[in-house]
């Protein structure tokens, strides 16, 4: 079973970060609202494709629990029937979590996507799981990891719940985000701690300590982007176009502008120290690479007007950067206590 985990692990990693792949599109297309209710969608665990299927259909067989709109609400049925020739208020009730009832085909799919990768990463975790008993003998720490990060991917999905529930509130969208970066994180560390380990050419302090900080400023910067991504849904519900969206940008834009001249600074540091010292840290290529990529996006969308993607990009890009530097981390610990 040993030879089975690594790769499992890793491919739960993969469906973790589509899933954030998937939340960002949803995102873009601002479908987070496509499906109103949760688990299902409508009522369904496939959601409809046209709104006539959200209309009372006389002679249809309703199932309890599904969802139709009327009069600009949503009603659920209270139970197992036909539909009568008139509608009767006895057999439904309104859904009381929000009072948002609207259907859009292409936001209610891209919304049910972003719950099925989900799903699918939450079931790949489980995989995992099963496949870390191996390891109970000489490494209990891999099953304890393993089971966190069920609990955790348990936790974030009440989470994209509650999301629902509160019609997008900012402040819930941003604990959904940094319980994926989480999530990522414990994953990575399991991953690392069963393969071989990269071999390092020699130890420096000083890249080891800027390293830290530069991975706690990628995740400072995460956040200030999240309050800034904030204050533009704001703008964005108020039906402006997206040309104005950034024209007296609140949320702390400057701060999260300001702040990149430093994120910049100090990974351009640990990439010319690591070639300085030859420490053999590869990935640190890559960070510059991630880091050029970013700061493209983020171009793009104060200057050219939030071209499409350019959200969806700038935010994967960021939690790329993060997963690297963590693991970079990892390889100067391990680096530490040799």
């Amino acid at each position: 079973m040993k030879k089975y985990f690594l790769p499992s692990a890793k491919a739960a990693l993969i469906l973790v970060y589509l899933v954030i792949i998937a939340g960002a599109l949803v995102r873009m297309t601002g479908s987070g609202m496509g499906c109103p209710d949760w688990p299902k969608c409508f009522g369904y665990y496939i959601p409809p494709t046209e709104e006539k299927e959200l209309l009372y259909t006389i002679g249809k067989e309703y199932s309890k629990g599904q969802v139709i709109i009327k009069d600009e609400t949503l009603l659920v049925a209270k139970d197992n029937f036909i539909a009568p020739t008139r509608f009767e208020n006895s057999h439904w009730e309104k859904y009381t979590k929000h009072d948002y009832a609207i259907f859009n085909p292409f936001h209610t799919w891209v919304e049910y996507l972003n719950r099925l990768v989900g799903a699918l990463a939450g079931f790949a975790c489980l995989i995992a799981l099963f496949f870390s008993f191996s390891y109970w003998k000489e490494n209990k720490k891999l099953l304890f990891y393993s089971l966190l990060i069920c609990f955790l991917m348990g936790f974030q999905a009440w989470l994209g719940k509650t999301v629902v529930d509160s019609v997008l509130n900012p402040y819930k969208i941003t604990t959904h985000m940094l319980a994926a970066l989480l999530i990522v994180a414990v994953q990575l560390y399991l991953i690392y701690s069963v393969q071989e380990k990269q071999k390092t050419k020699s130890s420096d302090t000083e890249f080891r300590w800027v390293l830290f900080a530069a991975l706690g400023l990628t995740i400072l910067q995460i956040i200030f982007g999240t309050q800034v991504r904030e204050s533009v849904d704001t703008i964005v519900e108020s039906g402006l176009p997206k040309e104005v969206w950034l024209q007296n940008p609140k949320g702390g834009f400057y701060t999260h502008r300001s702040f990149s001249i430093l994120v910049v600074c100090t990974n351009a540091f640990l990439f010319w120290r690591n070639r300085k010292m030859d420490l053999g840290f590869t990935k640190m290529n890559w960070v510059i690479a991630l880091l050029c990529v970013e700061i493209l996006s983020g171009i793009a969308m104060y200057y050219f007007n939030f071209p499409f993607g350019s959200q969806t990009i700038h935010i994967v890009m960021a939690t790329l950067l993060f997963g690297l530097q963590f693991y970079l981390v990892l390889e100067n610990f391990k680096k530490i206590t040799q």
